[in-house]
């Protein structure tokens, strides 16, 4: 395995960690506090190609690699885990499925302001009596003459109450057996039927927006449908190998920045006559926080480097997004620790970067359902 970054890669993590050190940190806390969309900063993420990294240039992205993607959402989820989500949703579960799966017209018409960041995407799967089980969703698609008719909603939906574009999957057909086909669906946020309920309150990544989306005779031309009818399910799927990838490099970020503020802090605070960082049981803390963060960075440029390599890398996915996000909340966790009383206020923002962490594990598939696919792909055959 190549461990060195090209050239181009080390202008880009560069290029990223600058803007988000300038541009990011000094406004994270007060976009935590207020809740507040990131309007700015989303646009200047646009003007440096972030929210489009591995889309071609013809199609409005900045035609760069998974694994520069990684190096990017890990600098400016460092500074704002609220700033990379919303990155990463455009990028991972946007851009990419329209770019694998989309037509021409809909690579054109959508995926090129998308990807230039004059528009923005989001992604429509779960519901709120299907989550992990996406199999059991209700929401429908109906064939009448020549357009489609969707009814149902959709939650949890980040980037949702700003987005222009929802990529959403649907019912279509019910097979004797009673299992379901679906099929996923382009559909512009602004279209008639399509209504959005209030604004999610979050325990964190409260700058990253989201809600509850309905539908409610939402008509489509069968242009806007995505792949082939009934191969919604695989869409998705192949989608969220991507984009475990992204939420991995977000959980990275905030662990960098929990043990950055940890190093720093342990060399300023003193106790019993000398800096914390002295004391054994500091030292051992910083150094666990080290080594996990280092081995889930590794796992993640696996699976990224796996996917530039266009070959099958669900597994590898899954576990660098299980690893990144469960030892970022146990670094968050460490973080808070080496503080202190420090730690549990917001004055140093660990308690933000705790309350981040916690959402990795969850979103675009638990810890749980990723230990299911590793198993899954150790035990078949």
């Amino acid at each position: 395995m190549e461990f060195e970054l090209t050239e181009e890669q080390s202008m880009l993590q560069q290029a990223a960690r600058d803007f988000a050190d300038r541009e990011i940190a000094p406004a994270a806390a007060e976009l935590d506090k207020e809740a507040r969309w990131p309007t700015e900063i989303v646009k200047k993420m646009a003007e440096l190609g972030f929210l489009g990294v591995a889309v071609p240039t013809e199609y409005g992205g900045a035609g760069l690699d998974t694994v520069s993607y990684v190096l990017a959402m890990e600098e400016v989820s460092r500074a704002c885990a609220s700033c990379g989500v919303i990155m990463s949703v455009n990028n991972s579960l946007f851009c990419d499925p329209v770019l694998k799966f989309g037509t021409e017209e809909q690579k054109r018409k959508v995926l090129t302001p998308v990807a230039q960041g004059e528009k923005l995407g989001c992604f429509g799967l779960t519901e709120p009596m299907s989550g992990s089980d996406a199999q059991t969703m209700v929401t429908s698609a109906k064939l009448e003459s020549d357009r489609w008719i969707i009814e149902g909603s959709k939650n949890f939906i980040t980037n949702g109450p700003e987005a222009d574009w929802m990529l959403v999957f649907a019912v279509t057909d019910i097979e004797p057996s009673g299992k379901r086909r679906h099929t996923a669906f382009l559909v512009p946020m602004s279209h008639p039927g399509l209504s959005k309920g209030p604004h999610d309150e979050k325990m964190g990544i409260k700058a990253a927006h989201s809600c509850t989306v309905f539908f409610e005779g939402v008509e489509l031309e069968d242009k806007w449908r995505v792949g082939e009818r009934g191969q919604g399910f695989k869409v998705a799927m192949a989608t969220l190998d991507g984009g475990r990838i992204g939420i991995a490099a977000q959980a990275l970020g905030i662990s960098q920045a929990a043990l950055g503020k940890s190093v720093a802090y342990a060399k300023e605070r003193k106790a019993f006559g000398q800096p914390i960082a002295k004391f054994q049981a500091i030292q051992f803390m910083i150094s666990d926080m080290a080594t996990e963060l280092d081995a889930a960075r590794l796992l993640t440029l696996r699976a990224a480097c796996m996917k530039d390599a266009g070959v099958r890398h669900t597994v590898e996915s899954a576990c660098a997004k299980l690893y990144a996000s469960e030892a970022s909340s146990r670094i968050t966790h460490k973080a808070i620790q080496i503080h202190g009383g420090y730690g549990y206020t917001t004055e140093f923002g660990i308690e933000r970067h705790y309350r981040d962490a916690r959402i990795t594990e969850i979103y675009e598939g638990t810890s749980e359902i990723q230990r299911l696919v590793i198993a899954a792909g150790m035990l078949k055959g």
